[in-house]
């Protein structure tokens, strides 16, 4: 191991031993999540029965987010750790393996059969990490959420399980919502194109060709031949709308409106997509359920389908 980084993990176990006790309740075990979309699977789940803490809100890009001082205090002391894996958490990687080998920490991405997944040449070595993009497929890892509470309090197996039974007939609404709002889009029109590949899965499951500026890691550069490409596929497809993401910058994507413009073709930013992160806390869209019911509607309208602004129950702000 290089020493500077020998060094940062013999500190970053000091700094855990040497702060002070999170305050919480009694009993209770302390859950850390590294994402939004995993810690929504626990909220849903263990309710007031875990101590939960999500790393990483809104506009948050998970493949480049490093620990901070606060984070390794958490993590360590924290009686559950679940994480996404498949890569996801880049940058925390080396640090949440080790951590693993003193506690329980879970990458719930793990759960997701190896058939399921998606690999990509550019990515040598390993798969798509962005399961969560269809509720179908991120059921895999909301069961692993549960079986890890499980496992840190098998007194309350009964009452996880329960939750966890409602919680994806929930998904399961949202998964037939998706399918059938993005069958309303024309069959031309199903082209996605965004600042990163980070809807694969969702293409993949609802008959969209995807198209990211970036590839899967927001890690990767995207170059001039890159944008070019895409700028004379929009203009000889016709397509009239790319979108945004929240968690990554809309530089690239802006530059890809400037070029067919350039060319005498109107390209629109069709809105701004939730693709690493959730919204804000508080709010529907600041859930699982919410964040995907916002991109599947967005995405249909911008293309072309004649669906409500409200979403799949309303709650979407109007106008979106």
């Amino acid at each position: 191991m290089p020493p500077q980084r020998r060094a940062f993990l013999v500190s970053a176990a000091a700094l855990a031993f040497s702060a002070p006790l999170p305050v919480r309740a009694q009993d209770v075990p302390a859950v850390v999540a590294t994402t939004g979309m995993i810690a929504d699977a626990a909220r849903a789940i263990g309710g007031d029965a875990i101590d939960l803490r999500a790393l990483m809100g809104p506009g948050i890009d998970p493949h480049s987010y490093r620990q901070t001082r606060t984070d390794i205090v958490a993590l360590s002391r924290a009686d559950l750790v679940l994480w996404n894996g498949l890569y996801l958490e880049a940058q925390m990687e080396e640090f949440l393996l080790r951590l693993g080998a003193q506690k329980p920490v879970v990458a719930v991405g793990d759960a997701v059969p190896d058939d399921a997944l998606l690999r990509h040449a550019e990515y040598a070595g390993r798969a798509d990490p962005h399961i969560w993009m269809v509720p179908a497929l991120w059921q895999h890892a909301v069961t692993a959420t549960r079986d890890a509470l499980i496992a840190v309090q098998p007194d309350r197996e009964t009452a996880f399980r329960d939750r966890t039974e409602a919680y994806l007939a929930e998904l399961d609404a949202l998964q037939t919502y998706a399918e059938d709002t993005l069958a309303k889009v024309p069959e031309p029109a199903r082209v996605l194109v965004t600042a990163h590949d980070a809807f694969g899965y969702f293409g993949r499951a609802f008959g969209f060709e995807v198209m990211g500026i970036q590839g899967i890691s927001t890690e990767s550069e995207a170059g001039l031949q890159r944008i070019g490409e895409l700028v004379d596929l929009l203009v000889a497809r016709d397509i009239g709308a790319v979108f945004v993401e929240s968690s990554v910058s809309d530089r690239n994507v802006r530059a890809l409106v400037e070029g067919a413009q350039a060319q005498g073709h109107d390209v629109r930013i069709g809105g701004g997509l939730f693709s690493d992160a959730m919204g804000a806390p508080g709010t529907y869209e600041g859930t699982y359920i919410g964040m995907i019911d916002h991109n599947v509607t967005v995405i249909a309208r911008a293309l072309g389908a004649d669906v409500p602004a409200t979403g799949m129950s309303g709650k979407l702000a109007a106008g979106l």
